[in-house]
C-alpha cells in the first residue's frame, strides 16, 4: 500500500529515562539485548473517515515510536489495514460503490490525516488484500494441524484451549460472549463446538470478493489477518515452518481498547497456535474519546472527523496539542471548547518559541522527558510548557528556543 511522508526523529545524546507503561497483559520493555523494538498497531478498516477516537489511539503509539527511537532504540513498526471487511462491504453496498473504490479512497483520507498530525508512518503498512496468499497459507496449517473444524463451508478456529487466558483480562466466559457477540462474533450460529470459536474461512457469498484456497472460494475473517500480517512483516516469511526459541514473538501489540476482546485475544491464540511461541510480550491499548457526555460512534452519528476539522480550518497541530491535552489511558470527552482551549495555549506557546532569548531550557526539556517516560503523561508535559512559555513572557532568560523547539517536534510531535 501507499504510506505517508517519514519525519526523522533524531537519536538524542540526552540521559533520557527509561520508558514505563501501564499495560494491558503483559511486561513492556522498551528494547530487547541488540536494542531493537517490534510493534504492531491495529489500522483502519478503510469505510469511513478517521475521527478522534482513530486520531488518539494512532498518536498515543507514536509517542512510544517517538520517545524510542530518540533514546536509540530500532522501531520496526507495522500496521494492517482491513481492506476485506463486512462493514466494508454493507457501506459500498450501501452507496452502490465498488468496495475498492471505497477502501481506497479512505486509506487516502487516512494517510492525509496522519500526515497532517505528523504521525511517523509504519515500516510496513499492509493490506489484508496484499497479504491474503500468506493468510491462506496460515489457515491451510492450522486445519492440517488440528485448530479448525469445518460448518457449513466456513472454518472456525477451535479456541478452547486458550479461553484459561480470559482470567488475565478479568473476564469470565459470560461476559466474553456478550463482548463476542457485539463485537462481530457469532456466538449463537449451530453447530459450532465453542460458541467463542472465531471464524478463520468465510465461505463466498452475495456477490463478495473471493480467493481460491483448500477451504474452498471465500475470504478470511478478521483475526487471522493481524495475526498473519504481524507475524509475516515482524518475524520472517519462513514464521509457518521455522520454530524459533523465543518466549514472544514481538514486543508489542497495540490499538484501541475496543480490540482487547475478542480481537486481541483472538489474534493471539491464533498466533500461538501457527508459532508454538506466546504472541507479544506486552499489549497496550490506548483508551475511548466520546462527544459531550456520549460514546462517540458511527450508530450513534456523532462522530468529530479529523478531516472536517481541518476543512473548517483547524490548525492540525492544535488538533495534536488537545489530544494530548489528555492521558490516553483514561475514557475522555471531546466538548466544544477543547479545541479553542489548545488553541490559546499553543497561541502562547508559539510566542515564546518566535522569540530570540528564552526562559531556560535544559531542566525543562528532561522533566518533559520525564513526564512522557511516565506512562506518556502528555498532560503534564504540556503544563511544563505552558509554564516555560510563561517564564519566557515574563523575562526570564538563559534558555535555547532551537533545543526546546527540536525536543518538543521530536518527542512529542509538535512542530510549533
Amino acid at each position: 500500500m501507499s504510506n505517508w511522508p517519514a519525519v526523522v526523529i533524531p537519536v538524542t545524546d540526552l540521559q533520557l529515562p527509561k520508558l514505563r507503561i501501564k499495560t494491558t497483559l503483559g511486561e513492556f520493555q522498551s528494547a530487547t539485548g541488540d536494542n531493537r523494538f517490534s510493534m504492531y498497531v491495529c489500522g483502519i478498516t478503510p469505510y469511513d473517515a478517521t475521527h478522534l477516537g482513530h486520531a488518539a489511539t494512532y498518536l498515543t503509539f507514536d509517542l512510544i515510536n517517538r520517545y524510542l527511537q530518540l533514546s536509540g532504540v530500532e522501531v520496526t513498526f507495522v500496521e494492517n489495514i482491513t481492506d476485506i471487511d463486512d462493514p466494508l462491504f454493507e457501506r459500498a453496498k450501501r452507496d452502490n460503490q465498488s468496495w475498492s473504490e471505497l477502501g481506497d479512497s479512505q486509506v487516502a483520507l487516512f494517510e492525509s490525516d496522519m500526515t497532517a498530525l505528523r504521525v511517523l508512518p509504519p515500516k510496513a503498512y499492509v493490506s489484508v488484500t496484499q497479504a491474503m496468499i500468506s493468510i491462506i497459507s496460515a489457515i491451510e496449517k492450522l486445519v492440517a494441524t488440528g485448530y479448525t473444524y469445518e460448518l457449513a463451508g466456513n472454518v472456525y478456529f477451535r479456541i478452547a484451549q486458550f479461553l484459561p487466558n480470559l482470567a488475565e483480562l478479568s473476564l469470565s466466559q459470560e461476559e466474553a460472549l456478550t463482548i463476542f457477540s457485539e463485537r462481530g462474533g457469532d456466538p449463537e450460529r449451530p453447530g459450532k463446538e465453542n460458541a467463542l470459536d472465531p471464524i478463520l474461512w468465510v465461505a463466498n457469498k452475495d456477490g463478495e470478493p473471493g480467493w481460491k484456497s483448500k477451504m474452498g472460494f471465500g475470504r478470511p475473517g478478521w483475526h487471522i489477518e493481524c495475526s498473519v500480517i504481524a507475524l509475516q512483516n515482524l518475524v520472517g516469511v519462513d514464521y509457518l515452518v521455522h520454530k524459533r526459541d523465543v518466549q514472544h514473538e514481538i514486543d508489542l501489540q497495540g490499538g484501541g481498547s475496543d480490540l482487547i476482546f475478542p480481537h486481541h485475544f483472538m489474534t493471539a491464540a491464533i498466533a500461538q497456535a501457527l508459532t508454538g511461541n506466546n504472541f507479544s510480550q506486552s499489549y497496550i491499548h490506548a483508551a475511548m474519546v466520546g462527544l459531550d457526555g456520549e460514546k462517540m460512534s458511527k450508530s450513534k452519528g456523532n462522530l468529530v472527523l479529523v478531516s472536517n476539522l481541518l476543512k473548517a480550518g483547524s490548525d492540525p497541530m492544535v488538533i495534536r496539542h488537545a489530544l494530548l491535552s489528555e492521558s490516553y489511558s483514561v475514557d475522555r470527552m471531546w466538548h466544544m471548547n477543547t479545541l479553542s482551549k489548545s488553541q490559546e495555549r499553543v497561541t502562547k506557546l508559539r510566542s515564546a518559541l518566535a522569540r530570540v532569548e528564552v526562559a531556560p531550557t535544559d531542566q525543562v526539556i528532561m522533566s518533559i522527558a520525564a513526564s512522557i517516560a511516565n506512562d506518556l503523561n502528555t498532560p503534564a508535559a504540556l503544563e511544563i510548557l505552558d509554564d516555560w512559555a510563561l517564564q519566557t513572557q515574563n523575562g526570564l532568560l538563559g534558555g535555547s528556543v532551537g533545543e526546546i523547539s527540536r525536543f518538543i517536534d521530536a518527542a512529542l510531535g509538535l512542530a510549533l
